[in-house]
């Protein structure tokens, strides 16, 4: 998953990219989220729209990799969740998790997240 704002806050789009276990790509979404906002909000959309778009597709037990380190550090419960917004967007979170078996938070390098952050700015890109 990615999501992203140019001007934090500003115009904002989330990707995400479901893979099988080989690698494959399945699945792939995109979303432009609106015009106000931030890079954090962004990337919590993107998560609960792969979230959601997995649990659509029938798949319950998932290894989810995102490059905010923020998002997958609060998810996990490590970091502390301050600004209001984040924490509702938290408990949206966990509405999705409750119906999923199995799901395993992991951060990766942005490097290793060109696909969800290509369709995050092809989002950006669609909105006006």
């Amino acid at each position: 998953f990615d999501g992203g704002s140019r001007g934090n806050p500003g115009k904002a789009g989330a990707g995400v990219v479901l893979l099988s276990p080989e690698g494959e790509v399945l699945h792939k979404k995109s979303l432009f989220l609106g015009d106000r906002v931030t890079s954090n909000q962004a990337e919590y959309q993107a998560l609960i729209m792969g979230l959601q778009l997995g649990l659509d597709l029938g798949y319950t037990k998932l290894e989810v990799e995102g490059d905010s380190n923020l998002v997958v550090n609060q998810v996990s419960g490590q970091w502390r969740i301050n600004n209001r917004e984040l924490k509702i967007l938290r408990r949206k979170v966990e509405d999705v998790l409750q119906h999923m078996e199995d799901v395993v938070m992991r951060h990766i390098p942005r490097e290793e997240n060109k696909i969800a952050d290509g369709l995050a700015n092809e989002a950006m890109d669609s909105g006006s």
